[in-house]
């Protein structure tokens, strides 16, 4: 059996209020902002943003800190000395693979199989790339190899796919492809052997020989990573982990050298794709798990939420400065995949169900030479220049810059005062993009804001349409620093009515706070055929199987028996056909009623998923793999309530710009700190908090509830 786990230290799931240490900190670093959220015992938050600085992310993650240490009262040094547990959310690995920054690496695969990585997927010309380049089939083509077919070398060796050995693993082959590759100055190995998973003994006996070789090199076996089938995508895998590993290596030990420094005693945790937390020496071996772990705080989050509301099914809507990422919970559950495709590369790996497109606040407003059309993203201004109106040398506008000149932001009120805003820069960009169209700079601004939310309802469109879910059935969580200029519009352009920008101000910060409510997890995998009718004893030998070291591990993380939950599915397809669907099914013995059970389940599923007919039942019905997720719930956010406050009227008006009137008008500006719980705001208005600015349009109402939601019923 082949497994991968997620290690937390052991203390870090233990933490209870008698140990020393009063706050849990909570960082997710973004394209243009690093956001800090800090939870104290009794469960009050304090938020702190900071600007990212991509040449040196250990500088904002810092600096973030520093600013929410600050707003406490307290020095950086007084807040992670009295830190129980610091949680990091890291876009890096994403940047470093899209940005092609990573390590020179080799890869030793089985003799015969070189070309795996290079020949890909017959979609990997188009995998993963946006709606408007698959338009043009003829200039799809496959993206540079991460290993070039220079540095991949073949050795002979042969297990079956039982795990049976054939043919001997060649040593002397084995040592002449490693020295071979150190000459060529690789900094990562990866070992990716055909059946490796099956049986990892010749993979493990290359990595000797490397740590023997060459002990600084940094390595890599598909049998950590992936344990089915499919030669390609564990192929990408590790060598996607081999090209960031030595970079993230080095980020997660600088970060967790200098919080010790800083006066921090504890491992530091970091998010991971599926959802869960692992410990940095984890992440260290395995950051492939790391890719999209941003955006999972923030469906992580919403689930939290969700299930505190009892509201069932959420759209998640993450619009931040350079992306906007959408995911699903369905049923109370957030939805999750199995295969991820970043730069074309497409890997299996267990992860939450999240799509992104460039569109965001810092996403560029241009216009296409070939068309003669208003253009926005997916190019991002980014935290440096960043859009014009910061003042930082930008000289192009950003979707931030329309949203100045059109009022809804208080250009000396954006971060709280922090951080003026230049409207005069904003307008002279946007003028210049406009005079290209024969636009004012109002009209170019307008039209901006209205393609990049048509961009965004567009996105979530696919997400529940094109899955089979009526959007009318869900709630649209709108967070992120820019959602809330936004949210009700791309809301209502999807056909919803009801929308939450979750804790007022904390919105701004959701992923940091969704890395506090994560579990840690681990995944446990077995690849097993089976054509239906399916055998329950055989299934229940092979979940004993998989659940008795998934047990055992979150018992040695310290955890309790009431603390596990442990969650089973499995992955089914219609035979010949390659996509599979992963099926949930109950926990315990499994009688031949629960089993035959998941053949309805599947073909629901996969209809829903493709159409309703489109399950071609005559085919037969297979499983490939079984899947456990051992799940170990450490400390949750505990949400206060909304303090008291007297209510108070507008406390100023400015101009507006309403797409219903196509003009602007004066406009009453609410201070959301300042409005009494359940105090109804009618549109149009703007709500101002220090660290986001909600826009409520005409004939729509709001209100914050007693968590500090602020709750948007939108006019038909």
């Amino acid at each position: 059996m082949s497994t991968r786990k997620v290690k937390p230290a052991a203390h870090a799931a233990t933490t209870n209020g008698k140990e020393k240490g009063e706050y849990f900190c909570g960082i997710d670093i973004g394209g243009t902002f690093t956001d800090c959220v800090v939870r104290d015992q009794a469960g009050r938050l304090t938020i702190a943003k900071a600007l990212s600085t991509p040449e040196e992310s250990s500088k904002g993650f810092f600096a973030a800190l520093d600013a929410a240490a600050a707003k406490l009262g307290l020095t950086l040094h007084d807040l992670l000395s009295n830190t129980q547990l610091l949680l990091h959310g890291t876009t890096l690995g994403t940047n470093a693979l899209l940005e092609r920054k990573g390590a020179k690496t080799g890869l030793i695969t089985t003799r015969g199989h070189a070309d795996a990585i290079i020949m890909m997927r017959s979609v990997g010309r188009s995998a993963g790339l946006p709606l408007d380049k698959l338009h043009h089939v003829s200039r799809h083509q496959k993206p540079v190899p991460l290993v070039p077919r220079s540095l991949i070398r073949e050795v002979s060796e042969r297990i079956d796919f039982s795990g049976e050995v054939l043919l001997p693993l060649n040593e002397d082959e084995a040592r002449t492809a490693i020295r071979e590759l150190l000459d060529q100055g690789v900094q990562a190995i990866g070992i990716c052997f055909l059946w490796g998973f099956a049986n990892p003994a010749h993979e493990i006996r290359v990595r000797e020989m490397i740590e023997e070789m060459a002990p600084d090199v940094y390595v890599t076996c598909g049998h950590e990573l992936i344990s089915k089938p499919g030669e390609y995508e564990r192929a990408a895998a590790v060598a996607i982990n081999c090209f960031i590993g030595p970079m993230m290596s080095r980020y997660v030990i600088r970060i967790e050298e200098q919080a010790r420094a800083l006066g921090y005693r504890r491992p530091l945790v970091i998010m991971q794709s599926s959802g869960g937390v692992a410990g940095a020496a984890e992440v260290a071996r395995t950051p492939v798990f790391t890719i999209g772990s941003g955006p999972a705080g923030g469906l992580t989050a919403s689930g939290f939420l969700a299930s505190l509301l009892k509201q069932n099914n959420v759209i998640a809507s993450d619009v931040g400065g350079t992306s906007f990422d959408v995911g699903l919970v369905s049923d109370g559950v957030p939805l999750s995949g199995t295969e991820t495709t970043v730069n074309q590369y497409t890997f299996s790996a267990p992860h939450l169900d999240l799509v992104s497109i460039g569109s965001g606040g810092g996403s560029i407003i241009w216009v296409d030479e070939k068309t003669g059309g208003l253009k926005v993203g997916p190019e991002s201004a980014g935290a440096n220049p960043g859009p014009a109106c910061y003042g930082h040398g930008g000289t192009r506008p950003a979707v931030t810059d329309a949203d100045l000149i059109l009022g809804y932001y208080n250009p000396d009120y954006f971060l709280g005062g922090k951080l003026q805003l230049d409207k005069a820069a904003a307008t002279s960009a946007m003028d210049r993009v406009g005079r290209l169209l024969g636009m004012t700079a109002v009209e170019t601004a307008a039209g901006a804001v209205q393609i990049v939310e048509f961009q965004m309802a567009e996105l979530m469109r696919q997400m529940t349409v094109e899955r089979g879910f009526d959007p009318r059935d869900f709630v649209v969580y709108g967070y992120g620093g820019a959602a809330g200029a936004h949210v009700a519009e791309y809301t209502r352009e999807l056909g919803c009515r009801r929308v939450v920008v979750p804790l007022g101000a904390t919105a701004s910060t959701w992923s940091a706070l969704g890395v506090q409510a994560a579990d840690l997890l681990h995944v446990y995998e077995k690849s097993r055929l089976f054509m239906a009718p399916f055998p329950s004893k055989e299934f229940n030998q092979i979940f004993e199987e998989l659940e008795r070291p998934a047990r055992l591990q979150l018992h040695k993380d310290g955890l309790k028996d009431s603390d596990i939950a442990i969650e089973r599915a499995v992955e089914m397809k219609f035979k010949l056909q390659i996509h599979t669907v992963e099926v949930p099914l109950r926990c315990g013995k499994l009688s031949d009623r629960h089993v035959k059970e998941l053949e309805t389940a599947f073909i629901e599923k996969y209809e829903r998923t493709h159409g309703r007919g489109s399950a071609f039942t005559a085919a037969g019905i297979e499983i490939g793999l079984f899947r456990v997720r051992a799940r170990g719930r450490i400390r949750r956010p505990s949400l206060q309530k909304r303090t008291a406050v007297k209510s108070a009227g507008a406390i100023d008006r400015r101009e507006v710009y309403w797409r219903r009137f196509k003009a602007f008008r004066t406009t009453p500006i609410y201070d959301g700190a300042r409005l009494k719980t359940n105090a109804v705001v009618k549109g149009p208005a703007i709500v101002q908090l220090p660290e986001t600015t909600i826009v409520v349009p005409p004939r729509d109402e709001g209100h914050f509830d007693g968590y500090g939601n602020f709750l948007l019923t939108l006019s038909d």
